[in-house]
């Protein structure tokens, strides 16, 4: 029992894309339509599931969609999800034929031995709590979560897993108790779940292996994309000069040569591997809802950046530099600049755009000027000060002069 424990849920912890070594299956980010065999197969169990029957609800593409259900339809056939499976087939609607039909002896079967899985680990758990069996109370919970995720029941899931956590004896169970909750906590977008979870692994004792590391970084990461919280993405140092980072770069080089343009000032390049990229990063499950917003700072950033180096900019090759009109450049522009992002006023009859460097011999004037006052502030609060302590001095002399000595 204690060496299947948690097997299913790393393997789908692996199937998130958690996986140290996958040398044969390589991502398939491109800008061609999405290949959604080799797409699928970077994926197993639940995961996988749940990212086909997302493509088949967006995609738009009749033929995609139903290659997609299909596939989901093949996938749930391994597990035990029936309700799930039935939902499938409803999508399907009888159009991939009588093999892809409503298959009623199977889920009655499956159905069955849930059942009798579920009184059995009850009757187990019941007997582990009678004789106060701290560890295998714990595995008990572990084994009900593992029955509830497998049969789709993600809430009881989640409830199973962190009941687990009074019973925890080593960092190696919290660890194992945080990453369940993890897996569950994506998959119902419980990302407040995924966070907490993320700091209480990294909060063990016992320093952490650097696969558990990779996986609470990934699930971290979600999390602020969930959050919005962009500006926790990787910077440059993090990506292009990190030469760990620059072989997964290899896998997807139409994200490297996006990366390198914008990095290289190839703002128009740059922008347009990103639109030829857009539709299939709309089908990601994770992405799919921040596409827009960050293609819009990717375009702002771009826009700044260009502008930062001059005193003035030429609209015309500007406009050109990004493939744009003059007037729809004017207009990203003005936003830009009311929003302070950009400090510059715009020459809309001469199409340049001046920048507003402050003034530095105006600026340096004024600090020796604010410097000077402060100076001449403390010398006269010392002079002040030292006064009052000349006189409060001379009080005393003459107190002890008329009264005789005091210690």
């Amino acid at each position: 029992m204690e060496g299947e424990e948690g097997r299913m849920i790393d393997e789908e912890i692996y199937a998130n894309g958690f996986e140290e070594e996958r040398e044969s299956r390589k991502p398939i980010i491109s800008s061609e339509q999405l290949d959604i065999e080799a797409y699928a197969s970077l994926y197993t169990g639940r995961t996988k599931i749940t990212r086909l029957l997302f493509i088949a609800d967006r995609c738009g593409n009749e033929t995609m969609q139903l290659e997609a259900l299909r596939m989901a339809y093949d996938e749930l056939k391994k597990g035990e999800n029936t309700q799930l499976f039935r939902d499938v087939v409803n999508k399907i609607n009888a159009r991939l034929g009588t093999h892809y039909g409503m298959d009623h002896s199977w889920a009655d079967s499956v159905d069955r031995r849930a059942d009798v899985r579920k009184d059995k680990l009850e009757n187990e758990l019941n007997a582990y709590k009678t004789n106060l069996i701290k560890e295998s109370i714990r595995m008990g919970f572990n084994d009900f979560g593992d029955f509830y995720y497998a049969h789709g029941a993600l809430g009881d899931a989640f409830k199973n897993y962190s009941r687990t956590r009074d019973y925890c004896t080593t960092s190696k169970h919290i660890i194992q108790m945080c990453l369940n909750a993890i897996l569950v906590g994506i998959e119902m977008g419980q990302f407040t779940h995924v966070s907490n979870s993320v700091t209480k692994a990294e909060q063990t004792p016992e320093p952490l292996e650097p696969l558990v590391v990779a996986k609470l970084r990934c699930a971290s990461g979600l999390a602020h994309m969930e959050n919005k919280k962009y500006k926790h993405a990787a910077r440059k140092t993090k990506v292009i000069d990190n030469l760990n980072f620059r072989n997964f770069l290899e896998l997807v080089p139409e994200i490297r040569e996006i990366i390198n343009d914008f990095y290289s000032s190839r703002y128009a390049s740059c922008l347009q591997y990103l639109e030829n990229l857009k539709a299939n990063l709309l089908l990601d499950i994770h992405l799919y809802d921040h596409v827009e917003t960050l293609y819009t700072h990717i375009r702002h950033k771009a826009l700044i950046q260009y502008t930062h180096p001059f005193v003035s900019v030429d609209l015309n090759m500007m406009a050109d530099a990004f493939k744009t009109s003059v007037g729809g450049l004017e207009k990203e522009l003005e936003a830009l600049i009311t929003d302070n992002q950009i400090q510059a006023r715009i020459d809309s009859h001469n199409k340049i755009l001046h920048a507003r460097h402050a003034d530095q011999r105006n600026a340096t004037f004024q600090r020796v000027l604010k410097m000077g006052s402060e100076f001449d502030r403390d010398v006269r609060a010392m002079l002040l000060r030292a006064n009052l302590l000349k006189y409060e001095q001379n009080h005393r002399a003459g107190r002890n002069f008329h009264g005789g000595w005091r210690p």
